[in-house]
């Protein structure tokens, strides 16, 4: 029996207190697919994942591939029903530098509306967007369900098609919900149709054999610092605008986005300009970016008066929709090759890559996530939004299922501070997200059924 929007409303509701001590639950567990970390807190983390869905989903396995565990959970569909296929992650980013959280990263802790922890946002709350939706129906999902919750995409999502391949007859479905981006405002919800690529890569420069006396060889002989800071310079303008030859550049949907709510939500100090030229959404969307992400180099406290013969830097390359991963790392390669300063030795190395994608937003699944949407949220229609951020296994999921509408949602606000200290969840958008999920796989079933 199909059940209203009031009905729906009243069953996700009563089931949030339960998705939330779930949901912190979670978050206590410290699951980074990193190395150097305890792959056995990311079984653990995939195991708490598979015990949930049991509470919802007749069919549950963890599964592996050479990687971290993932969790596959299936309920068929009701005669002439489609299947919705629900994805999340469950393992999380290394918390950093703890002395910037204003609580334990992995104590859940609320505090003005927010559950601040790591994972909050990204992408245990995706997990239980799912599982909320699920409970709202019980048995009396109007459509088939998959859940796939991988347990490395915070690294790379390495095994991430060998799994797909591997359950590729179990992962089948009319509709992908990928739970992992996020929502233009507070209040306003989002669905993301574009996403930008990646570009991992080591820079190593070398001017010298050994170290040598920075008073006896300072002045003619350049040391491997200074070295690799001004080819590092060459990556952009004057203008801040991205310098490497053979980068796509495009233009993003007419969306505002207000300079100085941007210069807010990205934290950034009085008096520092923002760098590039055009529309902001151009230019986190649709044009390149690169960013230096790490050197190697003395610390400064242990530094001795000597010139470095090598340094090494990782810099991080977003490519614009419509790029090639590989084309992409050729070009920036070549670049610093080409701008090596004084002759020295430069070698760049691809450290991993990922895919950007553009996602068509017409067809019967998107029109019934735009209306549970709005019924989420009040009446507020949801906007099209890029991703200045990737997700490369989203081209994965085009390329293998090829006939399945694919829908790129989330819980994040632009305050979650995914990746970075104090990472939240907004409790009232969670909730609204939830509500949103439970009525897209209504929406979904009646608009396959030819009622919609």
């Amino acid at each position: 029996m199909r059940r209203s929007v009031a009905q729906v409303r009243a069953a996700v509701e009563a089931n949030l207190p339960g998705v939330r001590a779930d949901l912190e639950r979670l978050i206590r567990i410290p699951g980074i697919a990193f190395a150097g970390f305890d792959a056995d807190v990311v079984r653990r983390s995939a195991d708490a994942v598979a015990e949930l869905l049991r509470g919802v989903l007749p069919e549950v396995r963890i599964v592996q591939a050479g990687g971290h565990h993932a969790v596959i959970g299936r309920r068929p569909a009701p005669p002439g029903a489609p299947t919705v296929l629900l994805y999340a992650h469950h393992d999380v980013q290394p918390p950093g530098d703890r002395s910037a959280w204003l609580t334990e990263p992995f104590e859940p802790t609320e505090r003005e509306g927010r559950l601040y922890g790591r994972g909050a946002a990204d992408d245990k709350a995706g997990i239980m967007a799912h599982v909320a939706a699920l409970r709202a129906f019980g048995d009396d999902l109007p459509v088939g369900v998959v859940v796939f919750v991988e347990g490395e995409e915070e690294f790379g999502s390495e095994s991430l098609e060998a799994l797909l391949r591997q359950y590729r007859d179990d992962l089948t479905a009319d509709v992908i919900v990928i739970a992992d981006s996020s929502n233009w405002d507070i209040g306003v919800p989002a669905l993301t149709t574009s996403l930008r690529g990646i570009v991992n890569a080591f820079v190593d420069v070398q001017t010298l054999d050994h170290a040598v006396h920075s008073g006896g060889y300072g002045g003619p002989v350049p040391d491997a610092l200074t070295t690799l800071c001004r080819l590092l310079a060459t990556l952009h303008d004057d203008a801040g605008d991205v310098a490497v030859e053979g980068l796509v550049r495009g233009s993003a949907a007419p969306l505002d986005y207000p300079v100085q709510r941007f210069r807010a939500e990205a934290g950034l100090l009085d008096g520092v300009s923002l760098i590039g030229t055009g529309r902001i959404v151009d230019r986190l969307w649709m044009k390149p970016a690169i960013s230096v992400l790490g050197i190697d180099a003395p610390p400064t406290h242990e530094a001795p008066n000597a010139l470095v013969p090598t340094a090494r830097a990782k810099i991080s390359v977003r490519i614009a929709p419509g790029d090639d991963p590989k084309s992409a790392f050729q070009a920036v390669q070549a670049h610093l090759e080409r701008h090596a300063p004084w002759g020295a030795r430069v070698q760049v190395t691809r450290e991993h890559d990922g895919a950007p994608c553009v996602i068509d937003s017409t067809g019967p699944a998107f029109d019934a996530a735009r209306a549970a949407f709005a019924a989420a949220w009040d009446g507020t229609e949801p906007v099209e939004i890029g991703i200045g951020g990737s997700i490369p296994f989203i081209a994965t999921f085009q390329e293998l299922f090829p006939d399945a509408a694919i829908l790129v949602t989330g819980v994040e606000d632009p305050d979650s501070r995914a990746h970075g200290p104090n990472e939240s969840l907004h409790l009232g958008e969670f909730a609204r997200a939830c509500l949103a999920e439970a009525l897209l796989l209504q929406e979904v079933a009646d608009r396959w059924g030819g009622r919609g």
